[in-house]
């Protein structure tokens, strides 16, 4: 049977704006209190999406949330109408409205860790939850990420869904950002590769000192106990706490794989040999040639790697086997980077082609080509049973580009935000996506 892995990527929301709220993340904190272009973010989203499903690979798209939440307001204390929540934020206490209005869900990769059938001890593919729990404005998300999900992968023959872990520090868990399939064939069983930032509960594990590190051991013990897979099918491995403190705030920051390919920092890991040759050996078991490309801090900087985000690339297999990478504008603008890439494809690797694509929307949020998709490995079965609405089109594309451009703002700030108007706007635009993608009521403002 084939088996394809399909990016489901995020539909940029129509709050898309600079609130430089992620500790850590340096292009968000960085580009704080810049005015954003929410329809230019969409779009550019858009393209990326439609440029892949041109290149023959099978593409999704994930719709964003309810923004502002003024559910989560209320929660806080805000009270009357929703036009008086938010003006009552605005007044009381706005870096709590910034919160409720961030469009940080378009970055999927964050939405959920998602195991193949080929994997799992039910044979399913298995869905959990990110509780995301280090950021407020993120920890909001997973309610209607789960009914998202749930409303894109419904058949329960082929499809199992768990709820967030805890919400708490010890089980702090960011997704698929910190998670990595290896396999020879999509299909087949693979090895799941879970890169933690610290442990909770044993010392003997260093943590960074800066920037908090995201993502748990516990926690990633704890989704690979939910989806059933078996040890010889799991590596946990620690970040370098180091590159953590320099803005490395996720795992696909410094790293990324697929297929039977590792691409990473040479400082991206701790006990990198260690985990290397655990990688080799379990992948060699189920009958994979793992390998591995390690980029030398000589030829490129950590630094460079965090501002170009050259591993927060998407990683795609050809039909001839060879990959492509895809990687944002910002590669090609650091001289290093773009250097090194060019050596890299010039080599006869695996790595063959790179095509860059214009993100900056997104990029100066901190979120580049990988952050924007969830990856699905799913074999022919298992995608005629996904929600047909969410799959990319030709004609899905122009609907969604024609929404956007009647629903989005061009310009966004900070003030605007207090504008009870925009809520209005986004429910009205989130009303009519979710007949376009067939997805039925998943919003709190359609439920309640």
């Amino acid at each position: 049977m084939k088996s394809f892995e399909v990016n489901f990527d995020g539909l940029v929301g129509p709050t898309h704006n600079y609130g430089g709220l992620s500790f850590g993340n340096v292009a968000s904190q960085s580009n704080s209190q810049q005015a954003s272009n929410p329809r230019e973010a969409a779009l550019q989203g858009l393209e990326k999406m439609k440029a892949l499903m041109d290149m023959g690979f099978v593409q999704g798209v994930l719709a964003p949330q309810e923004r502002p939440d003024v559910a989560a307001l209320r929660s806080l204390g805000f009270s009357g109408t929703d036009a008086q929540v938010i003006e009552r934020a605005a007044k009381e206490a706005m870096p709590l409205l910034v919160a409720s209005c961030s469009a940080s869900s378009m970055w999927v990769a964050n939405a959920a860790t998602v195991s193949p059938s080929a994997d799992t001890a039910d044979g399913r593919v298995h869905f959990t939850a990110a509780n995301l729990n280090c950021k407020y404005h993120r920890s909001i998300e997973h309610p209607t990420t789960s009914r998202v999900l749930g409303a894109m992968f419904a058949d329960q023959q082929h499809f199992a869904h768990h709820a967030a872990l805890p919400a708490v520090a010890q089980f702090g868990d960011e997704g698929a950002a910190n998670h990595t399939r290896f396999c020879r064939e999509y299909g087949e069983a693979g090895v799941e590769f879970f890169v933690f930032g610290r442990s909770a509960f044993d010392s003997r594990y260093p943590a960074p000192q800066k920037y908090p590190a995201r993502q748990t051991l516990e926690a990633s013990q704890a989704v690979a106990r939910l989806h059933g897979l078996s040890e010889e099918g799991v590596v946990f491995a620690q970040q370098n706490p180091s590159v953590i403190d320099q803005g490395v705030f996720h795992n696909d920051v410094i790293a990324v794989g697929n297929g039977e390919l590792l691409f990473h920092h040479q400082d991206a890991f701790l006990n990198t040999e260690q985990m290397l040759a655990e990688l080799h050996g379990k992948l060699a078991a189920r009958g994979a040639n793992f390998q591995s490309i390690s980029v030398p801090r000589d030829q490129v900087a950590v630094e460079d790697a965090v501002r170009s985000y050259l591993f927060n690339s998407q990683l795609l297999s050809r039909a001839d086997g060879s990959m492509l990478l895809i990687v944002p504008e910002e590669c090609r603008a650091n001289p290093r980077v773009w250097q090194y890439l060019q050596g890299l494809t010039a080599a006869g690797g695996p790595i063959r082609e790179v095509k860059v694509f214009d993100l900056k929307q997104s990029m100066q949020n901190g979120g580049g080509p990988a952050c924007l998709r969830l990856r699905v490995a799913l074999n022919e079965t298992e995608l005629a049973a996904v929600n047909p609405g969410v799959i990319m089109t030709a004609p899905l594309y122009d609907t969604l580009t024609q929404w956007v451009s009647k629903h989005y703002r061009d310009a966004l700030r900070e003030s605007d935000l207090a504008d009870p108007q925009l809520l209005l706007e986004c429910r009205t635009a989130l009303d009519e996506l979710t007949q376009i993608l067939k997805l039925g009521s998943v919003y709190p403002f359609q439920i309640n």
